[in-house]
C-alpha cells in the first residue's frame, strides 16, 4: 500500500515537473525573454570585466608606487654617494694635516676628526648598500608587474571581444527564434494544427469561398445564364465550322468536292423550246 502511494506521489511529481519544464521552455523561447536573458548575461560579463579592470588598476597603482619608491631611493643613493665622497675627502684632509704634523698611524686613528670622518663614511656606505639592495628588490617587483599587467591587459581585450561577439550572438539568436516561431506558426496554420484560432479562421474563409462560388453557380443556372452561354458557344462553333467547310470547298480539299470529282458526269436534259416542238412541214 505504501509503495503504491509512493509511486502515485512520484507520478504526480513527474507530471508537475514536466509541466514546469514545458512552461519554462515556452518562456525561454519567447524572443523578449531571450533578449532579457542575453542582456543579463552581458551585464554580468561587463561587471566581471569592470571588477577585473579594477584589480589590474590596483596592480598598476602598486607598480607605480614601487617605481616612485625606486626614484626616491635613487635620489637618496645619489645623496649618500655624495656624502660618502665628502666624508672621505674630509678624512683625507685630516690625515694630510696630521701627517704633516708628524703624527703616527696610531695617532691618526685616535684623532677625533679622523674618527668622525670614518664613522660618517661607514654609516653612509652601510646605508647606501641597504638602499641599493632595496632598489634592486623593487626593480625585480616592477619587472614582474610588467609581465603580469601585460597578460591581464591581453585578457581584458579578449573578454571585451567576447562581449561584442555575445552581443552579436544575442541579436542573431533572437532573430532566429522570431523567424522560427513565425515559420512554425505559419506551417501549423496551413496544416490546420495551430492552437491560436488562426487555422479555424483560415478554414472558415476557405469554406466561405466555396459557398460563394456555389451560390454564384446556382444563381447563373436559375437565371439561364448557363444556357445562354451554351447557345453562344454552339453558335460560335457552327459559324467557325461553316466557314471552315466553305474555305475547304474553295480549295478543293473538302470531302464533298472529292466525291463530286470522282463521280461520272451525266448529260443534262435539254429544255424543250417552242422551235423544237414544231414539226417541219
Amino acid at each position: 500500500m505504501f509503495g503504491a502511494i509512493g509511486r502515485w506521489f512520484k507520478a504526480v511529481w513527474y507530471k508537475l515537473t514536466g509541466q514546469i519544464d514545458q512552461a519554462r521552455r515556452g518562456l525561454d523561447t519567447d524572443p523578449h525573454v531571450m533578449r532579457a536573458k542575453f542582456d543579463e548575461i552581458i551585464k554580468g560579463k561587463v561587471n566581471q570585466i569592470h571588477t577585473y579592470k579594477q584589480a589590474v588598476a590596483k596592480l598598476i597603482a602598486q607598480q607605480e608606487k614601487k617605481m616612485a619608491k625606486v626614484k626616491s631611493l635613487t635620489e637618496e643613493v645619489n645623496k649618500l654617494e655624495d656624502l660618502k665622497a665628502g666624508a672621505l675627502a674630509m678624512a683625507r684632509k685630516a690625515v694630510a694635516k696630521l701627517q704633516g704634523e708628524g703624527k703616527s698611524k696610531e695617532q691618526l686613528h685616535d684623532d677625533p676628526e679622523y674618527k668622525k670622518c670614518l664613522t660618517a663614511y661607514n654609516d653612509f656606505a652601510a646605508t647606501l648598500t641597504e638602499k641599493q639592495d632595496h632598489i634592486k628588490d623593487l626593480e625585480g617587483d616592477i619587472s614582474e608587474y610588467d609581465g603580469s599587467i601585460a597578460n591581464h591587459k591581453i585578457n581584458l581585450q579578449q573578454l571585451q571581444r567576447d562581449i561584442e561577439k555575445l552581443k552579436s550572438e544575442a541579436a542573431d539568436a533572437v532573430a532566429d527564434v522570431i523567424t522560427s516561431k513565425e515559420e512554425t506558426e505559419l506551417a501549423d496554420m496551413i496544416n490546420g494544427i495551430s492552437k491560436d484560432g488562426m487555422a479555424k479562421e483560415l478554414q472558415d474563409m476557405r469554406d466561405l469561398r466555396h459557398e460563394m462560388r456555389a451560390e454564384a453557380r446556382v444563381s447563373r443556372e436559375m437565371a439561364g445564364t448557363d444556357s445562354k452561354v451554351q447557345e453562344a458557344q454552339f453558335l460560335e462553333y457552327a459559324r467557325s465550322t461553316t466557314a471552315t467547310d466553305e474555305f475547304d470547298a474553295l480549295l478543293g480539299v473538302a470531302e464533298d468536292s472529292e466525291a463530286a470529282a470522282t463521280a461520272p458526269i451525266e448529260p443534262k436534259e435539254t429544255e424543250k423550246t417552242g422551235s423544237d416542238s414544231i414539226l417541219p412541214e
